[in-house]
């Protein structure tokens, strides 16, 4: 049986429920054996978070101790360089052998701007792109990258199968739940001296108030 592990990477400036919701809710949909959360050191295709990567990945660590089906990867905290996905995969795809199944999983706004990845059309030989599909935003009809996705891309109904079945080299676009939450907005509650309770695990919400961030 071939094992099947997902990774969810983002900035979690703050981490908050719709993320954590959103990776168990895929890791449930893709019958994957585990999902992890994988902090962003220094992203390339935006501004670096003003809280430091630590104090985002210790954020992702208390969200995480009550919950025994997510799990957190802090390997892009340990390059001093931008955290490249490819990079990422391909460490991962060494760590984890040939035959494992590796989904790295993205919103629509990420994938959307895929083409301006480092080595963008080679992450399909390292794992599957899992997108979740987000109002508003749509992908480009004609194109290069337009013809990657119809070439490389399979039903949602199907994902499963075809992810349980190769370890890689799929897109599959996916569409679950999405709690309507919002990280900038939740910056901009505290900076204004509103409280984000009900929006982050309210350990989250307490290491804000006891590191003063976002303030």
């Amino acid at each position: 049986m071939r094992k099947c592990i997902g990774f969810f990477g983002g900035t979690f400036d703050p981490i908050h429920l719709g993320h954590l919701r959103l990776a168990l809710e895929l890791k449930q949909q893709l019958q994957l054996d585990e999902m992890s959360l994988v902090p962003c050191a220094i992203p390339p295709h935006r501004a670096t978070p003003d809280v430091s990567a630590q104090q985002r990945l210790a954020m992702v660590q208390l969200a995480l101790a009550d919950c025994a089906e997510l799990r957190w990867d802090a390997r892009e905290l340990q390059r001093e360089m931008p955290s490249y996905t490819y990079d990422t995969l391909s460490e991962l795809r060494a760590e984890l052998g040939a035959e494992t199944s590796i989904c790295w999983c993205m919103g629509m706004d990420s994938f959307a701007g895929l083409e301006t990845w480092h080595r963008w059309q080679e992450l399909l030989g390292l794992a599957h792109v899992v997108v979740v599909a987000r109002p508003g935003w749509e992908l480009p009809v004609s194109g290069v990258f337009a013809e990657w996705v119809a070439q490389y891309s399979v039903k949602a109904d199907d994902a499963p199968a075809a992810i349980h079945a190769s370890p890689a080299g799929h897109v599959a676009i996916l569409q679950p739940r999405l709690l309507p939450i919002s990280a900038t907005e939740i910056r901009a509650q505290i900076g204004a001296g509103m409280s984000p309770q009900f929006l982050v695990p309210d350990a989250v919400w307490n290491y804000i108030r006891a590191e003063g961030l976002y303030r």
